[in-house]
């Protein structure tokens, strides 16, 4: 079996742990609910499989690099990383309605990497500017980042759908959902573990500029829109710990700043051009 083939499983898998966390919001079935726990699990195991064989078939091919290195390889880290942060947390809250609005994410993730126009999956030789250990570093932590951030998005809408049933008064479907003061706990705290991270992967990532391009930082549109989404969760967590503010307003920034990561991994790369190009396929 290949790498290939084992992250085509892995589509499936979330493709089919979204639907088991969906069910069990809806037709709130502990059964679904642990066959979505238990889909998700094995489903992560055999994606980090096809991940570590990945890794191996490029030495086999005379490359040797970690599979981090173009969009298809980062679509598969970033679902991974989405997924490791959720179980953490589903064993932490021991709560699986948060699945409905994590697992999701993931499973679009794996699905643009297979079926998205231009993606390349093949494995390829690194280019001068990405043959360095510092590659893995900043990857590794702005994409854990990315997952935190992924999944206070998705907490974001849960927390808007829970305060919209319960100002209508509605006791169906969404009541069923944890506490709004959980879910606000929660986003808060996956928004720091986030910014965290997010910080940690911009310092490395100057660090590798340095060492491939000579400078710590160009102002290149990838670094100008990471310095952007930087400023616009300091600016939430910073509201959040002098103003107080949470509820809404902090769901609707958890959903903002998710904007802000799209176009800073997606669109910079496919509308403006700069060092950071090559991610683009």
């Amino acid at each position: 079996m290949t790498s290939s083939q084992l992250l085509g499983i892995s589509t499936i898998g979330y493709l089919i742990a979204s639907a088991l966390y969906i069910a069990t919001l809806i037709f709130k079935t502990r059964k679904s609910g642990i066959a979505a726990s238990l889909v998700t699990l094995i489903t992560f195991f055999v994606q980090t499989a096809g991940l570590g064989l990945r890794w191996y078939e490029s030495y086999q091919m005379g490359m040797g690099h970690a599979p981090l290195s173009n969009m298809y390889e980062s679509l598969v880290f970033f679902s991974w990383a989405i997924v490791i942060f959720y179980l953490l947390m589903e064993v932490k809250f021991n709560n699986r309605l948060i699945g409905a609005f994590a697992i999701p994410f993931a499973f679009i993730s794996m699905a643009y990497a297979s079926f998205g126009k231009g993606i390349n999956q093949e494995i390829s030789p690194l280019i001068p500017a990405l043959q360095s250990n510092w590659l893995i570093a900043h990857v590794i932590t702005c994409f854990i980042g990315y997952a935190a951030f992924a999944v206070a998005c998705g907490l974001g809408f849960m927390y808007l759908l829970k305060n919209s049933a319960e100002e209508k008064k509605d006791d169906g479907l969404i009541s069923t959902l944890p506490s709004l003061k959980i879910i606000d706990d929660i986003i808060h705290k996956s928004m720091i573990f986030g910014f965290l991270w997010l910080s940690a992967g911009i310092i490395t990532g100057a660090i590798w500029a340095n060492s491939a391009w000579g400078t710590y930082w160009s102002w290149d549109p990838k670094e100008t829109w990471s310095l952007i989404t930087w400023f616009i969760y300091a600016a939430t967590l910073h509201a959040r710990f002098t103003r107080g503010w949470q509820g809404k307003r902090i769901a609707w920034l958890a959903i903002i700043g998710f904007v802000s990561v799209i176009f800073t991994y997606f669109g910079v790369n496919f509308l403006l051009s700069g060092l950071h190009s090559y991610g683009s396929s």
